[in-house]
């Protein structure tokens, strides 16, 4: 099967402003201009026009990735992989094997349901770190964090505009939405919440969505977009709160030996 990062890499999603071409390091294909002509015949409609050179492209491809990062709160788990979750614990089994199979073939929609602390966040981050890995460009975001991200753009002093910030999350190749229904009931929360999920339902690009929430819980509208079997696969995760248990009553594959450090959500 394909890495996470091959199978997203290629999708179309709408590209950047490009850099002044003096910005661009010298290449032997463009000359450092960043755009070349088209090599084609009088009358083609391409004649004439100037297309983007491989390694303007790669530019912006690395632009929109570093942006995705300073973006992402992945931070925290960073050390969340497949091999240090505890698949054999009771309840996991059919969570961690639809994530492991998400991450090398990251078709559709995942969206993993379970009470708190039962290891939803675990397996999302495992599928953004291997994205991450492949070069791919994924954003991972709680939701409340990232609707708080949103309003505070609208300050004077922000860095960052509204409309640059809600164009890369709602067109990454790879989106994780962390803690669906924990953000806030407001009107505003609830329909960029819901423009942000309708826009990746109607081009369908990969999404990872986790929620402690009944479904039939969740805005009717984002409701009735998680329900598209044709989409979306949902997993119920039955497992109990694992930061209930003693350290001593953690385990990775064997029975009674410590999981150390381990935060599941």
């Amino acid at each position: 099967m394909k890495r996470v990062g091959e199978a997203l890499r290629g999708r179309a999603v709408p590209e950047p402003t490009a850099p002044a071409a003096a910005s661009v390091a010298e290449c032997p294909i463009c000359k450092g201009a960043g755009w070349i002509r088209a090599d084609v015949p009088v009358g083609d409609p391409f004649f004439g026009r100037p297309i983007m050179c491989q390694c303007l492209m790669a530019r912006l491809d690395q632009q929109r990735m570093d942006e995705l990062q300073r973006m992402s709160a992945l931070d925290p788990f960073r050390d969340k992989t497949f091999d240090n979750f505890d698949a054999k614990a009771p309840g996991t089994k059919d969570a961690y094997e639809a994530a492991r199979h998400f991450a090398h073939d990251p078709t559709g929609w995942l969206v993993l349901r379970g009470g708190l602390g039962c290891g939803k966040t675990h397996l999302a981050a495992a599928i953004t770190n291997e994205a991450v890995r492949s070069n791919a460009l994924v954003l991972f975001e709680v939701v409340p964090d990232l609707l708080d991200h949103l309003r505070s753009t609208f300050a004077p002093s922000s860095p960052i505009q509204y409309d640059k910030l809600f164009e890369g999350v709602r067109s990454s190749n790879l989106l994780v939405l962390d803690d669906l229904g924990t953000e806030s009931g407001t009107p505003w929360a609830q329909e960029k919440l819901y423009q942000i999920i309708n826009y990746r339902y109607n081009y369908q690009f990969p999404t990872v969505i986790t929620t402690n929430r009944r479904l039939e819980a969740i805005d009717e509208r984002i409701q009735s977009r998680i329900g598209d079997q044709a989409l979306c696969k949902v997993v119920e995760i039955t497992a109990n709160d694992y930061r209930a248990l003693k350290t001593g009553q953690r385990r990775v594959g064997t029975p009674g030996r410590p999981f150390p450090q381990e935060r599941r959500a």
